[in-house]
């Protein structure tokens, strides 16, 4: 298992996010080196999507800073290419099968060299063998699920951002998600993740809406 390429580091102080105009995170303080993880937890509504939103650059602090660290340059934003964004909703094809979803992602990533073997790794990798030759449409709420997960193996980006991960997958599914974060973070990888599911131990743990 190769180190990435681009490690990188990422720390907020005292960062804060509005929705909508209204006040909703406020005194975010944390710093993340290679191979640290962090979990999100609170209610529904605490914060947490906007909270990843604020860290992928797609909205503004309202109050503090957040900063990406590549060795001696730093960005208020993701550096180009270091990012992996796994939002709320599964990010498949109903017209796709599994396997053909898998497929374009790989492209998509540009994961031309070996192309064959990473769509089966991937595909092996979240228990979708059997499900492989099904378009997504058809696909249970859990199923389509493992499909956006696998993206993860594809991206090859050091920073994964994931919005519940875990919502909806049984707890294979879950087991899935600890040991695709565990491999990533031996390469020296950074996550971020909101769940309502203890991913075990070996994580920072930030508590929203309390």
């Amino acid at each position: 298992m190769e180190p990435y390429a681009q490690p990188i580091g990422f720390e907020a102080e005292n960062a804060g996010c509005d929705r909508a105009g209204a006040e909703i995170v406020r005194g975010v303080t944390f710093s993340l080196k290679p191979g640290d993880a962090l979990q999100l937890f609170g209610p529904n509504g605490s914060g947490k999507s906007s909270l990843l939103s604020m860290f992928a650059g797609l909205i503004e602090p309202a109050e503090g800073t957040v900063s990406w660290r590549n060795g001696p340059a730093q960005s208020a934003a993701p550096f180009p290419g270091s990012l992996f964004f796994l939002g709320h909703e599964a990010s498949v094809k109903p017209s796709l099968t599994a396997k053909e979803n898998i497929a374009f992602w790989a492209k998509t990533y540009g994961a031309w060299r070996a192309h064959g073997k990473r769509v089966a790794a991937a595909l092996e990798f979240v228990g979708a063998n059997g499900f492989s030759h099904l378009r997504a449409g058809r696909l249970s709420a859990g199923q389509r699920r493992r499909l956006d997960i696998a993206r993860a193996l594809l991206a090859e980006r050091p920073v994964w951002l994931m919005d519940e991960p875990t919502a909806a997958v049984d707890r294979d599914g879950i087991d899935i998600v600890r040991k695709l974060t565990a491999d990533h973070r031996a390469r020296g990888g950074i996550a971020i993740i909101a769940t309502h599911d203890d991913l075990g131990p070996g994580y920072h743990r930030l508590e929203l809406g309390r």
